[in-house]
């Protein structure tokens, strides 16, 4: 999984292990890095929101703000992260997808120049489907919430 020559698990992900991770490439890989993982457990991702991302073109011109779907995704790619940590998931071309969107909120816009900072739990976790909670701040401030369960298409170990 990483370089580490004593196997430990990484406790961050910069933007070179993320990609190890998972395939989402520009323009659709929406989180910097994540600064805080606990296998199995819980990790926290960071999002630079910059102005030139190709959805602030249209939503809205004059009035820049980061779409909600958007943030979401933000907080599964956060969680899948974790999730190809925990595993052991880099170079595996492991494939996530959504399976439920629950009980989402949006309380606060975001925009450019905000540092959005993804907060994901495991509700419940192990083999095939996971279920998270997620929290999206910007300087503490809540701006979007959600529960939301994806399946983890973990390809076999090579035999």
């Amino acid at each position: 999984m990483n370089d580490d020559p004593n196997g430990a698990i990484p406790a961050e992900a910069d933007i070179a292990l993320i990609q190890r991770i998972i395939p989402h490439r520009y323009p659709f890989l929406l989180i910097d890095k994540v600064v805080q993982i606990v296998p199995n457990e819980s990790a926290v991702g960071i999002k630079n929101v910059t102005f030139n991302e190709p959805h602030f073109q249209g939503h809205f011109p004059g009035a820049p703000i980061m779409p909600g779907v958007t943030i979401i995704e933000a907080m599964a790619q956060t969680a899948a992260v974790m999730v190809g940590v925990s595993l052991g998931m880099a170079d595996r071309d492991l494939l996530v997808y959504f399976m439920a969107i629950d009980s989402a909120k949006f309380r606060r816009k975001v925009v450019p120049g905000d540092v959005l900072q993804m907060q994901v739990t495991v509700k419940r976790g192990g083999g095939k489907v996971w279920k998270f909670h997620g929290r999206a701040e910007v300087e503490g401030e809540l701006a979007a919430e959600a529960e939301f369960t994806a399946m983890m298409d973990i390809p076999k170990d090579p035999a």
